[in-house]
């Protein structure tokens, strides 16, 4: 195996390590309060990591966007990290080539939600007043650089097409 491929397998690794406190820690905190009679008055202070988002949503009805935050920030981050061992233990083998294409393609889709929790940070920020504040948390970090490890491991990874042995 290349040094490359070492060092790829080596990032996965890592980006596995950093997945698990990017699920469950807590990604973001939303405080609303108002000003009522002279003093402030808190309306709600939760914190939500991507784990406890998908159960709250999925509790509150809104199954298809605990959907969506399943599939882009569990379920293909796990794909991708399962994928992995077949592509290296099946190394020259058109097998391996064909799932190293799939992870490429889904490596794509897994950024969605960090777009996603990045946009709502940016609008609640935005929009923000001294009556609602948004944090992210650890989780969120743990999660973004997930992502980013992950990427740059499949970037590192290289597989080459097999050609079928001439006749």
């Amino acid at each position: 195996m290349s040094k490359r491929n070492l060092l790829a397998l080596a990032l996965s690794l890592v980006s596995l390590a950093l997945l698990w406190p990017g699920l469950v820690e807590p990604a973001l905190t939303i405080r609303a309060t108002i000003e009522m009679f002279g003093s402030e008055r808190e309306l709600t202070n939760e914190t939500r990591s991507v784990v406890g988002a998908i159960r709250s949503l999925h509790a509150s009805g809104n199954d298809f966007v605990a959907g969506l935050i399943l599939l882009f920030s569990v379920m293909i981050p796990l794909t991708k990290a399962a994928l992995l061992i077949p592509i290296v233990a099946l190394r020259r083998s058109p097998w391996s080539y064909r799932l190293y294409r799939v992870v490429q393609t889904i490596s794509k889709w897994s950024m969605a939600d960090v777009f996603a929790v990045g946009m709502l940070i940016s609008l609640l920020v935005a929009k923000g007043t001294a009556n609602l504040s948004a944090v992210a948390g650890t989780g969120f970090y743990f999660f973004a650089a997930y992502c980013l490890v992950s990427n740059a491991a499949f970037q590192l990874l290289r597989v080459e097409p097999t050609t079928p042995p001439s006749a």
